[in-house]
């Protein structure tokens, strides 16, 4: 019997759009059942918006003080205990996602299946290797359960709002360690669009030249209602913080426009926009590679083509 049980990524009492992919993801397999884990300290809202999602067929929640932060430490003991009679685990394949998801596989003594980006069968899976430059094809022992991160930026989300899926508590009963405690959350507050979810994304790289030209970014990003990204080489120049990385060791994204102003496209940008709709690359170097993957391509002075494209706008 196929059973997958999907761990729901939140933040402040909101739903992660990962969780609706990695649901997507586990509707490939062609499960009998779909059902998602919410662990959180108060996961009501959280577990009600996880309802909603189509294919859902449970939602399950764990509510403890402990799971007020997401610690991985924390979290993957109560995750192996639920797992129990599951076929599967899916996990997005997110900062979240991959902290957790190894730790889980530990406990359930199996190997993890990281970064799944297409279902062959119901324990064989596609995943990138090499920075994306080969694809290879993973057979999971049919007789363990499969501990697997979800390549999110390779799966359309589930839609939302279709589905009216039951809501039941878990009481697990299972010791957490002690060893790992939360001090503080430091993040970036933008009023933009989230960078993984977003459908319109302009990066920056090298060529914008400083952390204050960067401000050029900023402004053409919000007048079409972007997220800002940026390239490994601008973000280790300090124009921007590393949150903010597209690439094989940033954010794998896949949104329906992206801009690439001033990247000359190493393969590991290359990497994590692989997936994108249509890729937009102004550049003064017309032999740039990423002139290879561009639908479009702009060569010249990025100064004086975004504020050209900005007045057309």
């Amino acid at each position: 019997m196929t059973k997958i049980l999907v761990i729901a990524e939140h933040l402040d009492g909101k739903l992660n759009p990962s969780t609706a992919r990695a649901v997507s993801a586990a509707a490939a397999v062609k499960p009998e059942a779909i059902d998602v884990l919410v662990l959180a300290d108060n996961a009501d809202a959280i577990a009600a918006e996880a309802a909603k999602i189509e294919g859902v067929t449970r939602v399950l929640t764990a509510n403890r003080t402990e799971n007020a932060h997401a610690l991985a430490a924390v979290l993957a003991p109560q995750v192996a205990k639920a797992a129990a009679g599951y076929s599967h685990v899916f996990a997005p394949s997110t900062t979240f996602g991959k902290d957790l998801g190894p730790r889980v596989a530990a406990l359930l003594g199996v190997p993890q299946v990281s970064d799944v980006m297409t279902v062959e069968g119901s324990h064989t899976f596609k995943r990138p290797v090499y920075a994306g430059n080969a694809i290879v094809t993973v057979e999971a022992d049919p007789a363990l359960p499969v501990v697997a991160t979800i390549r999110t930026a390779s799966w359309p989300a589930a839609a939302i709002g279709a589905n009216s899926a039951p809501v039941e508590a878990l009481g697990l009963d299972v010791a957490l360690p002690s060893h790992t405690r939360f001090v503080e959350l430091k993040q970036g507050k933008s009023d933009r669009p989230d960078l993984q979810s977003a459908s319109k994304v302009v990066s920056g790289g090298r060529g914008v030249g400083s952390k204050e030209n960067f401000e050029i970014i900023y402004k053409f990003a919000d007048r079409i209602g972007a997220a800002v990204g940026a390239s490994r080489a601008a973000v280790d120049a300090g124009y921007v913080p590393n949150e903010m990385q597209v690439g094989q060791t940033g954010k794998i994204i896949a949104p329906e426009l992206y801009m690439a102003i001033g990247i000359s496209g190493a393969i590991q940008h290359l990497t994590g926009i692989k997936d994108a709709g249509t890729i937009v690359a102004i550049n003064k170097d017309a032999e740039a590679p990423i002139f290879e993957v561009a639908d479009i391509g702009l060569v010249g002075d990025l100064f004086k083509i975004i504020p050209e494209l900005e007045s057309a706008l």
